[in-house]
C-alpha cells in the first residue's frame, strides 16, 4: 500500500489483548507493528511506553477488549492517550470485539448503560474514529460522537460453509437463529448461501417453569447452521442445537459466531452437545482454556487490513458488505 499518502505515515499498535490478528494486519498491508511496551508496574497499574515517534501519523491500535475485560479496556485508553500527547495526526481504534456491548439499555430501573460509558471514555482518551465488527446491538454506533465503521462476520462466515457443503447446499441445508434477537444476521446469513431460514423459538410460559422451545421453519432431516454473533457460556447455542435434533428432527447441527467469548462452562457444554462444529472468527483470541476439537477458527485479520486501508486511503468501507 501506499504509506506516503496524505504526506503522513500509517502505524498500527497493538495491545496485549489480540496481538496475533495485530501482526496479521500488519502483514497484510506490508508493514511492521509499531514498536512499544505495554506492561504492569508493580501494584498492577498499567505502563505503556512508545518507542518510535508517532508525530503526524495515521495511528491505528489494536485491541479487543476481551477476557480480562478492564485491563485490556484501560490498555487501549492509556495508549490512544500517549498517542493523542505525542502529536498523532489521527488516531483510529480497532477493536475488534467490543466489551460491555450487551449493557446498551435500562433493562430495569438503576442498571447502568455500559456501552455508552465505554464509547465516551474511548472518545474522551483520544480516537477520532473506531474500527470494529458485528457489534452486540448495531444501535452502539450512535454512543459515540465520532465516526464508525462496522464491519460484518457474516461474508467471512459464509463462503467456510459454501466450500464445506459444496453445491448441495441449498437442497438440504437450513440456516436457524438460535433466538428472536439473531433473526436480522441469520437472514442475511441465509440469503448469502441461499438456504431457506428457521428460528427457535424460546418462551417460559410461567415463573419457574423451564422455557418451551418452539422451531419455527421445517428443519426435520435437515443439516442446519445456528448463526450468532457471540458465544459466552453458549446456553442459548447448545439448548437451540439439541431443541433442534430432539423437536425439530434435524440430522447434523452446525454452528457459527463472529466472537468467541467462551467464557464459564461454554467448552463444557459445547463437548456434550449436538454441535458438530463450532466456527468463530479470531476476534476474541480461541486458544488455552477456549479450544475444543469441535472449533475452527477463521482470520479476520484480512477484512480489518482491507478496512485500514480504506480509511487511511479515504476511501469507502460500505463496499467490504457486498
Amino acid at each position: 500500500m501506499n504509506t506516503s499518502l496524505h504526506g503522513k505515515e500509517i502505524k498500527i499498535f497493538a495491545g496485549n489483548s489480540n496481538i496475533s490478528v495485530a501482526q496479521d494486519i500488519a502483514s497484510a498491508l506490508g508493514l511492521h507493528l509499531g514498536e512499544s511496551t505495554v506492561s504492569s508496574f508493580s501494584d498492577g497499574e498499567i505502563s505503556v511506553s512508545i518507542n518510535e515517534s508517532v508525530r503526524g501519523a495515521d495511528v491505528f491500535v489494536v485491541q479487543s477488549t476481551c477476557d480480562p475485560v478492564n485491563r485490556n479496556i484501560m490498555e487501549l485508553l492509556i495508549m490512544m492517550d500517549a498517542f493523542k500527547r505525542a502529536s498523532a495526526a489521527r488516531i483510529t481504534a480497532v477493536i475488534p470485539y467490543y466489551g460491555y456491548a450487551r449493557q446498551d439499555r435500562k433493562a430495569k430501573a438503576r442498571d447502568p448503560i455500559s456501552a455508552k460509558l465505554v464509547a465516551d471514555l474511548i472518545t474522551t482518551a483520544g480516537a477520532d474514529r473506531v474500527l470494529t465488527m458485528d457489534l452486540h446491538a448495531a444501535q452502539i454506533q450512535g454512543f459515540f460522537n465520532i465516526p464508525v465503521d462496522h464491519l460484518l462476520g457474516v461474508p467471512l462466515l459464509v463462503p467456510y460453509f459454501m466450500r464445506k457443503f459444496g453445491p448441495r447446499k441449498q437442497e438440504d441445508i437450513v440456516v436457524v437463529s438460535p433466538d428472536l434477537g439473531s433473526v436480522t444476521r441469520a437472514r442475511n446469513f441465509a440469503r448469502r448461501l441461499e438456504a431457506p431460514l428457521a428460528i427457535v423459538d424460546k418462551r417460559r410460559q410461567k415463573a419457574n417453569v423451564s422455557e418451551v422451545m418452539n422451531i419455527i421453519g421445517d428443519v426435520r432431516d435437515k443439516r442446519v447452521i445456528l448463526v450468532d454473533d457471540m458465544v459466552d457460556t453458549a446456553g442459548t447455542l447448545c439448548n437451540a442445537a439439541k431443541a433442534l435434533v430432539e423437536i425439530g428432527g434435524a440430522t447434523e447441527v452446525y454452528a457459527c459466531a463472529t466472537h468467541g467469548v467462551l467464557s464459564g462452562p461454554a467448552i463444557e457444554r459445547l463437548e456434550y452437545s449436538p454441535i458438530k462444529e463450532l466456527v468463530l472468527l479470531n476476534t476474541v483470541p480461541v486458544e488455552g482454556p477456549h479450544k475444543s476439537d469441535k472449533i475452527t477458527a477463521l482470520s479476520c485479520a484480512g477484512v480489518f487490513a482491507e478496512a485500514i486501508e480504506r480509511i487511511y486511503e479515504d476511501l469507502p468501507v460500505s463496499t467490504l458488505f457486498n
